[in-house]
């Protein structure tokens, strides 16, 4: 029975991959185009090559042969392909039994329909990834947070609240927010604690807030937040704020953060 579903799993690989070659073409991909082909899309060589593989062992794998291939070979086979999150994630899934690491899906890119939809809000909303880099956002939570002043490599929610003294002057609960997200952080870092960006991230803030050094190396905080609870807007006026979060697509741990006004809760 297990030899079995081995076979079909080598199978469904094969189906998946050459229907994904040969709906490309060398246009798709930057190729020249020259002469007619005897088949359509991409020969195996030119994934091969696309991919940094060798051919070979490209064709074994299409082949669904029984060998052990990388993570990185699967991501650059993908990105050969052109697959997109859950296309590559299927992939994965059909090699390795498992879903792709983290770091698969670290493309800043957000879904045309989420946009609408959280322009259709009337609430501050922003998408973020598990790093807390805000990759989309509403005019609500722009005239709140002030995205769009940002540089892009700014517009990550746990920097602008440690480094951005414009930011700090409107956080009258300032190290509240500020240790309870922190906290979060730690959670999701727990997702992908290897990952090289997320690392980054914490080297960077060590090295320009004091108080997250310090609080990063304690390491025992209490409660949690997603977003920011206490703020004054731009002309002065205090709000406190409770969230809802969204998961947008749960393979690129991309979340949508909605901002609920706390006096209208307490109505």
């Amino acid at each position: 029975m297990a030899q079995h579903r081995l076979e079909r799993t080598q199978s469904d690989l094969t189906e998946f991959m050459l229907r994904h070659r040969r709906k490309l073409t060398p246009a798709d991909v930057g190729l020249p185009t020259s002469g007619r082909r005897r088949t359509p899309g991409l020969r195996r060589e030119e994934v091969a090559a696309l991919a940094g593989v060798g051919l070979t062992w490209y064709t074994w794998f299409e082949q669904g042969r029984d060998i052990k291939v990388s993570e990185r070979f699967l991501l650059n086979v993908a990105r050969a392909l052109k697959l997109d999150d859950a296309e590559c994630c299927h992939l994965f899934l059909l090699a390795h039994r498992r879903a792709p690491p983290v770091e698969a899906y670290q493309e800043q890119i957000l879904s045309p329909r989420i946009q609408s939809l959280m322009d259709d809000l009337s609430r501050p909303s922003y998408v973020m990834n598990l790093r807390g880099d805000v990759i989309g956002w509403n005019t609500q939570a722009d005239e709140l947070l002030q995205f769009s002043t940002r540089e892009a490599s700014e517009r990550n929610l746990l920097r602008m609240v440690f480094t951005a003294p414009d930011l700090r002057q409107r956080l009258p609960d300032w190290q509240q927010d500020a240790s309870r997200m922190l906290a979060q952080f730690r959670c999701d870092l727990a997702v992908a604690p290897d990952d090289p960006v997320m690392q980054a991230l914490i080297e960077e803030l060590g090295q320009l807030s004091p108080d997250f050094r310090r609080w990063w190396e304690a390491s025992n905080m209490d409660g949690y937040n997603q977003g920011i609870t206490s703020l004054l807007d731009i002309a002065g006026v205090h709000h406190t704020y409770t969230h809802e979060v969204l998961i947008v697509d749960e393979y690129r741990h991309l979340r949508m953060v909605v901002y609920f006004n706390a006096r209208e809760q307490e109505r």
